[in-house]
């Protein structure tokens, strides 16, 4: 690397593409934060938009930010995620990202398998979770740069059920055994679950953190004009915030959290 590179690669801006939108969520909320937290390092510039539709804003982008919930790219954005991805993009995959919801007439949402290509470039998609509650996320690679120092900690949050579509690097995971009521897959054996996770593509890679509900009360239309309160979930949490720092310090590929994609 010369030295004109060097000093780009210190001091040079760094472009970023921000995609919040979805259902079900307080999309307002999550944006607002994200781009506080972005915005902490003025190197950082950041495009907003609400779906993957901007190619040649995530080509020329260092890195991809998501909070999404039944946002799903197209083949052909599929495509270029990942060649973009596997030429050295990094992406920060936040909550309901990997999610197809399907709310059938009896009531129950499934969680259908249909959009394959996406979920094995995210590397799970989600399949259920049960009711907010309180549950202990633990360290799975206490040596890891993006948890060194976390202790184990109790969160209130969706606890995430998963099904993994290619192999990962797990750094946060929790255990679960028992119920999710309203969704069509309802009863789950006890596992481990990823809640922070790696997945290398090439030279580039998704960290993908399953943490981060947030809803108010008009986010839950069609299916309810009024949600009675406001969740705000692991966003209460201090821990919270500081994995959305090293994640997007992970992503940007500053120097202090750098580490191979």
């Amino acid at each position: 690397m010369s030295q004109t590179d060097m000093e780009n690669k210190q001091t040079g801006r760094i472009d970023c593409v921000l995609v919040a939108a979805g259902k079900y969520h307080d999309i307002d909320f999550a944006r607002l934060e994200l781009l506080k937290l972005l915005g902490e390092n003025e190197r950082v510039r950041v495009r907003v938009f609400e779906d993957y539709a901007n190619l040649e804003a995530i080509r020329e982008a260092a890195f991809l930010v998501s909070y999404t919930c039944e946002v799903i790219p197209s083949d052909e954005q599929q495509a270029a995620l990942r060649e973009w991805l596997e030429q050295g993009g990094r992406w920060y995959a936040l909550h309901g990202t990997n999610s197809v919801l399907r709310f059938l007439d009896n009531g129950l949402v499934d969680t259908p398998d249909s959009a394959p290509q996406f979920m094995e470039m995210l590397g799970s998609q989600f399949a259920s979770h049960p009711p907010i509650g309180q549950f202990r996320v633990d360290v799975a690679q206490p040596e890891h740069p993006l948890v060194a120092g976390i202790e184990p900690f109790e969160v209130t949050d969706e606890c995430y059920l998963m099904d993994m579509k290619a192999e990962v690097d797990v750094l946060l995971d929790t255990g679960f055994e028992g119920e999710t009521p309203g969704f069509v897959r309802d009863r789950w054996q006890y596992a481990r679950h990823p809640v922070l996770y790696l997945r290398r593509l090439g030279k580039g890679g998704v960290l993908y953190l399953t943490l981060g509900h947030c809803r108010g009360h008009y986010d839950l239309r069609p299916l309810m004009d009024f949600w009675p309160q406001v969740d705000r979930c692991a966003w209460e949490s201090p821990v919270y915030y500081e994995l959305l720092r090293r994640g997007l310090n992970w992503a940007a590929q500053l120097e202090k959290t750098e580490q191979q994609a």
